[in-house]
C-alpha cells in the first residue's frame, strides 16, 4: 500500500509538469475560408518613414538631380573621408515628402506601387523619359516584448512581415507564453490600436494584424502559472513542493 501511495505521487508530479499538445501547437482548430486570406498584402507608407528612392534613365546625366547623394564624414587626426550614401527622404507628420525639382509629393497612405507610378507621372515626360524608379523604407522596425526566448527591437529589409516571422526572430514563445492572446500595438492615423491574436486558431491568418506594419509592438503575455509563480520565486516554489511531498509520505510511512 506505501509503495503504491509513493508511486502514485511520483505519477501525479511528472503529470502535472508535462504540457499537453494541445497546449503549444499553433493554428490548431477553427477552420477558415481560404478567399479570406489577404495574399496580396502591401504595406502602405507612413509618417516617419524613411524612403529611399532611386531614379535610373537611359540619359544618367538627366537623373542626377533626383539622386541627390548625403556623404556620411568620419574624422581623423588630420584626415576627413566620407561614403556617398543615397539621400533619404522623411515622411512629414501630413504624408509629405521633399523631393528635389517636384516639391511636395503626399505618400502618405499609398504602397510602393502607387508611390513609383505616381512619382513616373509627374517625371515623365516633363524631366524624363521613360525612368525606372525604386522605393524601400529604410527604418522598417518591429519590436517583440513579453514572455518570449529574445524579445527587443528588430531592424528589418524585408516589408511583408507576417506574426510568426516576428516571433521567429525573438526566438518564439517560451512554454509559459499566452498562445491565446497575443496583443499588437499599431498607430494608425495618428491613433493607437490595439488587436488580439489566437495563434492556436487558424483565424489569425485572416487577421488584420497577420501581417505587421512598420513600428507595430507584439506583446506576449505570460499564462496564468506564470503569474502565480511570479508571487514567488522558483526556488521558494520548489522547496515548498518538495517539502509538501516529503511531509505526506513521512506521514503515511509513519501511520
Amino acid at each position: 500500500m506505501k509503495k503504491f501511495l509513493i508511486s502514485s505521487t511520483i505519477c501525479f508530479l511528472i503529470l502535472g509538469g508535462c504540457v499537453s499538445k494541445k497546449d503549444v501547437v499553433y493554428l490548431q482548430y477553427d477552420e477558415i475560408n481560404k478567399s479570406e486570406v489577404n495574399n496580396d498584402y502591401q504595406l502602405k507608407f507612413k509618417p516617419d518613414d524613411m524612403l529611399q528612392i532611386i531614379v535610373s534613365s537611359d540619359n544618367v546625366e538627366s537623373v542626377l538631380p533626383f539622386n541627390l547623394p548625403v556623404v556620411a564624414y568620419q574624422i581623423t587626426v588630420g584626415n576627413a573621408f566620407g561614403q556617398p550614401q543615397q539621400q533619404a527622404y522623411l515622411v512629414d507628420k501630413y504624408g509629405n515628402i521633399e523631393f528635389p525639382i517636384l516639391g511636395k509629393i503626399k505618400v502618405g497612405g499609398l504602397t510602393r506601387v502607387e508611390v513609383i507610378e505616381l512619382l513616373k507621372s509627374e517625371l515623365d515626360p516633363t524631366y524624363l523619359k521613360s525612368p525606372i524608379i525604386n522605393v524601400f523604407i529604410t527604418n522598417f522596425k518591429i519590436t517583440v516584448q513579453g514572455d518570449v526566448a529574445r524579445p527587443g527591437t528588430y531592424n528589418l529589409s524585408n516589408e511583408r512581415v507576417s506574426i510568426f516571422d516576428a516571433l521567429g526572430l525573438a526566438g518564439d514563445l517560451n512554454i509559459s507564453g499566452n498562445r491565446e492572446n497575443v496583443l499588437v500595438l499599431r498607430e494608425e492615423n495618428g491613433t493607437k490600436n490595439e488587436y488580439r491574436v489566437n495563434l492556436m486558431s487558424k483565424k489569425t491568418l485572416t487577421s488584420p494584424a497577420y501581417y505587421l506594419q512598420q513600428n507595430d509592438i507584439v506583446y506576449v503575455e505570460p499564462n496564468n502559472a506564470k503569474i502565480q509563480d511570479a508571487a514567488y520565486t522558483r526556488s521558494t516554489g520548489l522547496f515548498i513542493s518538495l517539502a509538501s511531498v516529503l511531509i505526506s509520505l513521512l506521514t503515511v510511512i509513519t501511520r
